[in-house]
């Protein structure tokens, strides 16, 4: 049923490493390897477990309630706990520490909750020990970014240009228009010029 499926939904756990799934640590330091879990129900007996590419396992935990702490199961001896699950988050991160080249690597965090008729969900992160941090070198990126701006304020200028002369060449244009307006037979017939509108007087009779 439609409604059953959306409940099942509801109550899922799901399991979270933030907003980042990769790590970048120096050689032989301390790295934090974060990871939280949710459950609409609860839990109950939930086993955590933190494998090293996908097969190795680096700890295993487990928590009896809400209420309690989680209880170690296994672990390596560089791992170390630091989470909590009496807070308000169910926190069940690791630090792993003296971190060497041979860490590098994928880190899965897996919880499975009996109370939610053994739902198990995780969550990966990947770990990239190097010997020192490099600053990523921006000069290239501005280079373009002025280079792009420079091109597109030219444009700008050029339109700019381009409307300033149009008006300047309407305007001239228009001026000629008057001038000839007001050199033709039609303005002159007051003055009785040649080629105006002028009555002709017959010539005086003998």
């Amino acid at each position: 049923l439609p409604g059953l499926h959306v409940f099942a939904i509801a109550f899922a756990l799901e399991v979270s490493v933030g907003k980042t799934n990769t790590v970048m640590a120096l050689n032989n330091s301390n790295v934090l390897l974060p990871c939280t879990f949710t459950t609409c129900i609860g839990f109950q007996d939930l086993v955590f477990t933190w494998y090293f590419n996908s097969t190795e396992m680096i700890y295993h935990g487990k928590i009896k309630s809400k209420a309690s702490e989680p209880v170690l199961v296994g672990r390596n001896p560089r791992v170390e706990f630091v989470g909590s699950t009496t807070g308000k988050e169910n926190n069940i991160s690791i630090v792993l520490n003296n971190v060497e080249f041979s860490d590098t690597g994928k880190y899965t965090c897996h919880v499975k909750n009996p109370k939610e008729k053994d739902a198990q969900h995780n969550a990966t992160i990947f770990l990239t020990v190097v010997q020192k941090m490099v600053e990523k070198d921006n000069t290239l990126t501005l280079i373009i970014v002025g280079v792009v701006g420079g091109l597109i304020g030219l444009l700008i200028l050029f339109m700019l240009v381009k409307r300033v002369v149009l008006f300047i060449i309407k305007k001239t244009q228009d001026g000629k228009k008057e001038c000839l307006v007001s050199s033709s037979g039609n303005d002159n017939t007051e003055n009785g010029l040649a080629g105006s509108k002028a009555e002709q007087k017959a010539p005086p009779k003998a």
